[in-house]
């Protein structure tokens, strides 16, 4: 059900994580000006780029269409790091999302890596009770310059 993207697919990968990523930023009034490196204006260099670094892309497709999609990557330390999860809007409250979580925590426990850590919008408590249902504890907040938001950090013990 899971699979791993291949670099062909990056674009519709893409194409999902804009139309995912769109929702949010629609609530929370972000723009392609206020918050260019929000997943609703990422320029597909940005996901090659991504890929080319090291970080892994994981789908789910219905009907061979790709409806949900899932980026880990090393986050400079020993763990690893979930980004750019996105499910299609018609395809939300399916458990999508929640399977490619336990997805990510089977992988960190095959790799024996210790923990997995993930960067909110703090303000999205919808989002971070989510991630709370399933484990993830909240160890902080941070400020960044260049986001018109304050982000949440998060992380699973494996």
């Amino acid at each position: 059900m899971i699979r791993e993207v291949g670099k062909s697919e990056l674009r519709e990968c893409l194409d999902v994580i804009h139309q995912s990523f769109a929702t949010v930023a629609d609530e929370f009034g972000l723009t392609a000006e206020s918050c260019p490196t929000n997943g609703a204006f990422m320029p597909l260099e940005r996901l090659e780029s991504n890929v080319a670094e090291g970080s892994l892309l994981f789908a789910i497709c219905e009907d061979e269409k790709i409806v949900a999609v899932m980026q880990l990557s090393p986050d400079g330390s020993e763990d690893i790091e979930i980004g750019k999860l996105a499910v299609l809007p018609a395809y939300r409250h399916k458990g999508y999302g929640r399977a490619l979580i336990a997805f990510a925590k089977q992988k960190a426990k095959a790799l024996e890596i210790p923990k997995i850590v993930i960067e909110i919008m703090e303000d999205n408590t919808r989002l971070k009770n989510w991630y709370e249902a399933m484990g993830f504890v909240h160890t902080g907040t941070g400020i960044f310059p260049h986001l018109p938001f304050t982000v949440g950090f998060m992380e699973y013990l494996i």
